[in-house]
């Protein structure tokens, strides 16, 4: 949350910014603000996936500088079920921290709006701190079991993975080729859950956003390369992933909505973007 107040407060056109924001599973709303912006009015729904709720709530506080009479809420439940709202028409935008799949693809627009880095999160005690792609593929398939056999301790590695709704679990599995095999030893079901699993348990092994990564938690070296937007840009770092705002190709979009997604997608937007640690779409 530090990292969205102190984004926003950079890039806010004028007056003061309002703190707090929903946790996992809530939603964030865009309700009043100071600047000048069209004076346009209306209302913009959105759901989707829990990874990408910071950089939402940073975009929600900006556009409510631009936009105070226009209220955006979020919520956070996953992104299949962002995916599945917006083919729905039940909200005007679904969140989805994944590629669409070819069928979701044929009635939706995949607008990416940043590129994030998938974290391979350890505990900070864990001696391993460089593992292969795979390394990590056989990790969650079962076939390494335990941390000496990648430079850690003799402990049996517990694998911690997300719930089947989320986006970040299908990207990792697609790219380290585990789709259907992972041996998970627990299924949570927020970013947030992950993280305190891993940082509760020196054992523990997970995937998070790369931007969620904090001191609670390390992200490994994959194949030698850094979890960092230098490794992802030049390719070395494989684990990344699309942030998706996907909208109906059969809907019209509301004019709120527009403008909120042109916002987003304009330069304001993708300084939020910058700021939150993520990579904008080149």
């Amino acid at each position: 949350m530090k990292k969205v107040l102190s984004a926003v407060l950079a890039l806010a056109v004028s007056g003061a910014l309002f703190a707090g924001c929903a946790s996992p599973g809530a939603s964030a709303s865009s309700k009043a603000g100071t600047a000048a912006g069209t004076g346009a009015t209306g209302k913009v729904s959105l759901t989707g996936s829990s990874s990408m709720q910071e950089l939402m709530e940073g975009l929600i506080e900006a556009y409510k500088e631009v936009e105070p009479g226009v209220t955006v809420e979020c919520q956070y439940p996953g992104s299949g079920q962002g995916i599945t709202a917006v083919t729905e028409g039940k909200v005007d935008i679904g969140n989805a921290s994944r590629e669409l799949k070819a069928e979701e693809a044929a009635n939706l627009e995949a607008n990416i709006v940043a590129i994030d880095g998938i974290a391979v999160a350890l505990n900070p005690a864990n001696k391993a701190d460089d593992i292969s792609v795979e390394q990590l593929a056989k990790i969650y398939t079962g076939e390494i079991k335990n941390w000496k056999e990648v430079g850690g301790d003799d402990k049996a590695i517990i694998v911690i993975g997300r719930d089947a709704a989320s986006g970040t679990r299908e990207a990792f599995e697609s790219i380290v080729g585990v789709k259907e095999k992972c041996k998970y030893s627990q299924e949570l079901t927020s970013t947030g859950a992950v993280k305190t699993a891993v940082a509760s348990n020196p054992d523990a092994i997970g995937y998070v956003s790369l931007n969620a990564v904090d001191n609670t938690v390390k992200a490994s070296k994959i194949g030698g390369a850094e979890a960092n937007e230098a490794s992802i840009l030049d390719g070395s770092y494989k684990l990344s992933r699309p942030f998706v705002m996907a909208t109906s190709k059969t809907k019209t979009l509301s004019a709120p909505a527009k403008a909120f997604l042109d916002f987003v997608k304009g330069e304001k937007g993708q300084e939020v973007v910058k700021s939150l640690g993520l990579i904008v779409k080149k």
